[in-house]
């Protein structure tokens, strides 16, 4: 067995066992998000080798956009979520899928919240694609598009969850944000 696909191996191990509640509830957004992660995995596994050849050819310089766009969006996302969410051990115990961060007790519509509500899944479209863009291929497209449909399904069933939650405050809080991107979607 190769080195690259032992750590193909060992990283879905480990997903596996960061979503193992998610997994038990095929309803829940933590079910779609551990599947595109995966695909995302696989993605990398195919595309690392191309991580560095030709840096400065028009593709590579269009995943480096994505991939370094993603961070912001990432660490942005969590340090309101850890901040201004009161996410705290305890809250939403009820609902073990959740990530710590992710059981909020109050809505974040402040910073990065005030302009798109999932910019962490924005986050991983981006890493998706900029990991796509490496060494773009008919299959590495095929992995990264059934990698954004699955986000897109993980976003919209959070929105569910979150509207059971919050109640008409993430209604309309949803009437005035985009999803992913700022003003377009």
């Amino acid at each position: 067995m190769s080195i690259s696909l032992a750590l193909l191996i060992l990283g879905s191990a480990g997903l596996v066992g960061v979503s193992r509640h998610s997994l038990m509830q095929p309803r829940a957004h933590g079910f779609y998000r551990f599947l595109a992660w995966e695909l995302m995995l696989v993605l990398l596994f195919l595309n690392w080798r191309y991580w560095f050849v030709r840096p400065f050819a028009p593709h590579q310089v269009a995943s480096w956009l994505l991939l370094f766009g993603s961070i912001p969006l990432a660490v942005e996302g969590v340090r309101l979520l850890r901040g201004s969410g009161a996410a705290h051990a305890r809250a939403r115990s009820a609902e073990p899928e959740l990530f710590g961060i992710e059981r909020t007790t109050s809505l974040v519509t402040t910073g990065i919240y005030h302009y798109i509500r999932h910019p962490m899944y924005a986050s991983l479209l981006a890493l998706t694609w900029g990991i796509m863009l490496k060494h773009p291929t008919i299959p590495g497209g095929a992995l990264a598009a059934g990698a954004t449909v699955l986000l897109y399904v993980t976003a919209k069933l959070d929105e569910a969850e979150c509207r059971r939650y919050f109640g008409e405050a993430y209604v309309r809080y949803m009437a005035g944000t985009r999803m992913f991107v700022p003003f377009i979607c």
